[in-house]
């Protein structure tokens, strides 16, 4: 949303007199619930942020076409982090003191959910973040909450599927130093590695907005690894992917979530065709929940959805449920029924919030073939790959 349509959306809020939850100190007034979400609008991951926009827009719309929630209409009002932690702190202070926002929804980046975490966590605000999946953000306190699962699952599935799948033996890791999402990923990867018996052959970093990574990966491809696990986001992996191949590092390539955005294919071209990812969900899936997703989002949007929008979607729906379960918007009974969230039949799967508010649901492979990510194993929590 731009600045503009954004001020222009509050003004009519105002006009019309819907004022929304409670913020700290405030009592809640008739009108709509107001559900705060920041995001990258902007800056280098803006498809990310994009796709999550979309995909809580048209969950909040379908749950106002069948009467909102407490008897009220929600509404979302979305905050543009530019993609940097910084603005994000920003952002998250501006829902909760200016708009008086109810629960907040975001990031997708793990680096700017730990930094708007902690205000949502003083000021009583719940906040579920669609995607982030590194550990550390849930751990800044008990309103918050994620709807996806953690990088210790993730990176451990991806390293299990090379193992036991690929049958790969001689891993390099190439990681960015500044993110903790890809920090975290290559963590939690190297160690089922070396658990299972494989190597770690080489290991070498970058940091988010460089360009070239030749120098790497001359180094990676000395240590002739037969894959490499690239941790990090489109922007700098399509990049990389790219510099592999002109380099001659024709084995396969490896990655997260982060790698999901058409974006990808328009940077990286053949270079990133047959790279495996771990993923939220596949748009392939026969599962009505996801078809009946999938159909509303192109209908809507004339597209179709990558998993931040349907990672987004499910977010904005366990809110709508617990509010709806807690009667109220009052923070500390929203919190409590979060936390009470068990087997929500979503868009990427059936989530369950674990004690430490996690979401214990399955991962899938994906393999990129002729520009489209195809299902090729789905694996579910604390069972082995088969």
């Amino acid at each position: 949303m731009s600045r503009r349509l954004r001020q222009l959306a509050i003004a009519t809020l105002s006009l019309v007199s819907l004022c929304g939850c409670a913020g700290p100190g405030k009592k809640p007034q008739q009108g709509v619930i107001l559900v705060g979400e920041f995001l990258s609008l902007t800056g280098t991951t803006a498809t990310f942020g994009q796709s999550t926009k979309n995909g809580v827009e048209l969950a909040i719309n379908e749950a106002n076409a069948k009467g909102g929630a407490l008897g009220k209409k929600m509404a979302v009002i979305a905050e543009d982090d530019r993609s940097m932690p910084e603005e994000a702190a920003n952002a998250v202070q501006k829902l909760i003191n200016r708009d008086h926002v109810c629960a907040i929804l975001g990031e997708v980046a793990s680096s700017r959910s730990l930094a708007g975490a902690p205000y949502c966590q003083q000021a009583r605000v719940p906040m579920i973040s669609p995607s982030s999946t590194n550990p550390e953000v849930t751990r800044k306190g008990d309103y918050i909450f994620r709807a996806c699962f953690t990088d210790t699952f993730q990176g451990e599935a991806a390293a299990r599927f090379a193992r036991n799948n690929l049958k790969l033996d001689r891993l390099a890791i190439l990681m960015d130093v500044k993110n903790d999402y890809s920090k975290g990923l290559a963590t939690f990867f190297r160690a089922y590695i070396e658990k299972s018996g494989g190597k770690i052959v080489a290991e070498q970093s970058y940091s988010e907005g460089d360009k070239d990574f030749r120098g790497q990966l001359t180094n990676i491809r000395k240590a002739e690894p037969d894959g490499i696990f690239i941790p990090g986001y489109y922007t700098e992996v399509a990049l990389a992917a790219k510099q592999a191949r002109e380099l001659g590092l024709d084995v396969p390539l490896l990655g997260g979530d982060g790698w999901d955005s058409s974006k990808l294919m328009e940077i990286g071209g053949t270079a990133v065709e047959g790279s495996y990812i771990s993923d939220h969900y596949s748009v392939d899936s026969a599962d009505p929940r996801v078809r009946k997703f999938v159909e509303a989002y192109r209908k809507r949007y004339g597209e179709t959805p990558d998993a931040l929008a349907a990672l987004g979607y499910d977010a904005a729906g366990i809110l709508v449920a617990a509010i709806k379960r807690a009667g109220t918007v009052d923070g500390p009974a929203l919190r409590n029924a979060i936390a009470a969230t068990r087997d929500y039949r979503g868009a990427t799967g059936t989530i369950t919030l674990d004690a430490e508010r996690n979401a214990r649901k399955p991962a899938v492979i994906l393999k990129l073939v002729n520009g489209h990510w195809k299902l090729v194993t789905q694996i579910n929590p604390q069972q082995p790959i088969r």
